[in-house]
């Protein structure tokens, strides 16, 4: 069995934290830091991503079952899980096959729902840069720029970029794998009641990830989920408005 990269910091109550598509677990690094004051956080890298594991298996069944060895491997029980856009659809998967196995939960810009293919802008730029043309950072980032304007989301995209053992650029993320599965990460939950507990949804008010329309499918499925709007957040909440998300999250956890 393999187990995913991962890191852990501070002690108490386990919390466990999934990034999103084409993400790692160093993008959680700030938040990790001021939430592990409180709490044991565990940061995960999940399969296809950062330094874990490749393998042709990309599905949230997967991704759920890998969390699952995780915490079995690490002795954690009952943690609370945190997990943005594709993490939070794999922690609303686990939630689904081990109901008995989390004591609360962050799903941050997501829903429960199925979302169309619209990734294929980001795809099509990865698969843009030649990397053995890249000498250094700033080739794979000019190469980016026709297909990314935005600058950010340019950095973002090349923490991806490292250095193999050979000494060529590569891409840590699994890019043939999570381009031929991408239908995948849209997928939708059922609609039957999981759990009766505790589930904050968290929304970007610039974002369009979590409708007004969606509060009565997570409702259905966990009764006692509520949902907090970040005013001035687009999708990446914790990084465009970290105090206001941090102080949302501990909200939310300390009661």
């Amino acid at each position: 069995m393999t187990i995913l990269n991962h890191k852990i910091l501070g002690e108490g109550q386990p919390l466990v934290i999934l990034h999103g598509l084409f993400g790692s677990l160093d993008n959680w690094i700030s938040a990790a830091k001021h939430l592990s004051e409180s709490y044991q956080v565990i940061l995960v890298d999940q399969r296809n991503h950062g330094q874990s594991f490749h393998s042709d298996d990309f599905s949230y069944d997967v991704m759920a079952q890998d969390l699952q060895n995780l915490l079995e491997t690490i002795k954690i029980n009952n943690p609370i899980l945190l997990g943005h856009s594709m993490g939070g659809k794999t922690i609303l998967k686990y939630a689904s096959k081990y109901r008995e196995g989390f004591k609360k939960m962050v799903v941050v810009d997501i829903a429960p729902k199925a979302y169309p293919v619209h990734h294929q802008s980001i795809l099509n730029a990865y698969n843009a840069v030649d990397l053995s043309k890249v000498e250094r950072r700033s080739d794979a980032e000019n190469q980016l720029k026709p297909f990314v304007k935005n600058m950010g989301i340019r950095q973002f995209l090349l923490k991806n970029l490292y250095r193999d053992k050979s000494g060529n650029f590569s891409w840590k993320i699994n890019l043939p794998i999570i381009e031929k599965n991408i239908e995948k990460v849209g997928e939708g939950l059922p609609s039957d009641k999981i759990s009766d507990k505790p589930v904050l949804f968290i929304r970007g008010e610039k974002s369009d990830y979590i409708l007004d329309d969606d509060v009565k499918t997570f409702k259905t499925l966990f009764p006692n989920a509520n949902l907090v709007t970040i005013k001035d957040a687009g999708h990446w909440i914790h990084a465009e408005q970290p105090k206001a998300f941090l102080n949302t999250v501990q909200q939310f956890l300390s009661i």
